[in-house]
């Protein structure tokens, strides 16, 4: 753990706040001593809500690697990662991730996404937004085609 790079993640966040141009976020990513991605949160001034820091970070430094996977980097940043954003963490597979502030100190700050973790446990159907299953026709197609193929990337 180099504390040089939690304490930039740290610094995007303060800048992204004085800027206006979203939440307190900042994440960095670091592949062998060097930062490959840099991120903040951008959700209001892009309309997009999954432009957490960290999100944008894994696809900053994805696209400077040409490759979906940051093994071998850790994740540096300000808080600790919401669902998305840990959600895409494990999808990429960082070595570890190291954060400054808690979910409960984001909590404090009006940022609480306690909802989503309870909700999650609920059966789908039940949830706050219902998630609802329809089998149609040919539902299970695309899975068949992709089984099919040969030379498929997994992930």
């Amino acid at each position: 753990m180099d504390s040089r790079f939690l304490e930039e993640a740290i610094r995007l966040a303060v800048e992204n706040v004085r800027k206006g141009v979203g939440g307190p976020f900042g994440a960095v990513i670091v592949r062998r001593g060097r930062i490959i991605g840099r991120g903040t949160n951008l959700v209001t001034s892009t309309n997009d809500p999954t432009a957490h820091a960290e999100i944008v970070a894994i696809r900053q430094a994805c696209q400077a690697l040409a490759d979906f996977q940051l093994t071998d980097s850790e994740i540096y940043t300000s808080c600790e990662p919401c669902p998305m954003c840990a959600g895409a963490i494990y999808w990429c597979r960082p070595a570890r991730v190291y954060f400054a502030a808690g979910h409960e100190d984001a909590t404090r700050a009006g940022f609480d996404d306690s909802f989503i973790y309870r909700d999650l446990a609920v059966p789908p159907e039940k949830r706050t937004v219902p998630f609802l299953k329809v089998a149609v026709p040919d539902f299970l197609l695309p899975f068949r085609e992709w089984e099919s193929k040969s030379g498929n990337v997994r992930y």
